[in-house]
This record gives C-alpha cells, structure tokens and sequence, in this order.
C-alpha cells in the first residue's frame, strides 16, 4: 500500500491515542530527527521525518509551532496504530 493509499484515523480517535509526540534522534542517520508517536501505555506508534513535516506544516510562528505539527501529525494516525 502506498502513502497515498493509506488510511487514517479520525481526528478524534487519533487524539484518544496517541499520549506523546517526541522529538528524538534518527537512530539510523546520524544528526537527523524524526517525530516519534507514542499511545497512551508509552508504546511507539510510528514516527515522522522531522524535516519532511516541517517542510508541510511551515510553522507561521515558534509560539505555534507545536500545536501545528501535533495538528498535522494527528490528522494522519494510520488505522493500523490501533492494532499496535
């Protein structure tokens, strides 16, 4: 399936799931960052490259800027996260 086939959840639904956004190190690629999604038990979702939602969501201001990516990120939960 690709990205453009994939289903997301809810809004609602993905905000009932998903507890933390954390900004971490790409343990892959040395000085990258990814956004990883973590439910409410603490357990990884799925991550997002950092760069590639920054480039999407380009933050009007640092004082939005957390509230817009969280927005992004929740609008595009896959479903199968709640098999996780």
């Amino acid at each position: 399936m690709s990205q453009d086939e994939m289903e997301f959840l809810p809004y609602d639904v993905a905000a009932n799931l998903v507890g933390a956004i954390q900004e971490e190190e790409n343990i892959h690629r040395e000085n990258h960052r990814v956004l990883t999604v973590y439910n409410k038990h603490d357990q990884e979702i799925c991550w997002f490259d950092f760069d590639e939602v920054m480039r999407e969501v380009n933050p009007k201001s640092k004082e939005t800027a957390r509230e817009e990516v969280s927005n992004y990120i929740l609008h595009r939960i896959p479903t199968w996260a709640l098999d996780v």
